[in-house]
């Protein structure tokens, strides 16, 4: 993500719970009433997931409220969004998660300079409660050699 971005919605979880391995950037088919809400930040991904579906990938369980002006013409909050990749991409997400039992995560929703809704997917693999907490005496210790450093002078 660039600095003109905005964020819409963060999986903050995502890196305490994989290990991620790449991350790209993907367009996301929305429609009107969500983009209203995206807008505003009242959207959840983090129980977000990419699926395969059709030969498609598409974003499954990411939560984006009703968008309360639209009434009737409103959105399903947990529809299924498709993504919009390069076929090349597409293809190498797909056989890491056919081949090696990956998991596609998003990382981030935001807006781009364009005004454009992406997507920050990330390709991961599940952590272990043995990583998790090797990760966090890892970040202890470097907090602490931070601190350490500052006293010296």
């Amino acid at each position: 993500m660039r600095s003109g971005d905005r964020y819409a919605a963060q999986n903050r979880r995502a890196r305490h719970d994989y290990l991620i391995e790449d991350t790209l950037e993907a367009g996301l088919v929305l429609q009107g009433s969500e983009v209203k809400v995206l807008r505003t930040g009242q959207a959840s991904i983090n129980e977000a997931y990419a699926d395969e579906q059709a030969g498609e990938l598409f974003l499954v369980n990411a939560n984006i409220p009703e968008y309360k002006a639209a009434d009737r013409f409103s959105h399903q909050p947990r529809r299924p969004r498709k993504l919009l990749l390069h076929r090349k991409e597409m293809n190498k997400l797909l056989g890491a998660i056919r081949r090696e039992g990956m998991t596609i995560v998003p990382l981030s929703i935001y807006f781009n300079e364009r005004g454009r809704a992406k997507v920050e997917l990330g390709l991961a693999h599940g952590k272990k409660k043995a990583d998790r907490r090797q990760a966090e005496k890892d970040r202890d210790w470097q907090r602490d050699k931070a601190r350490i450093m500052r006293a010296r002078g």
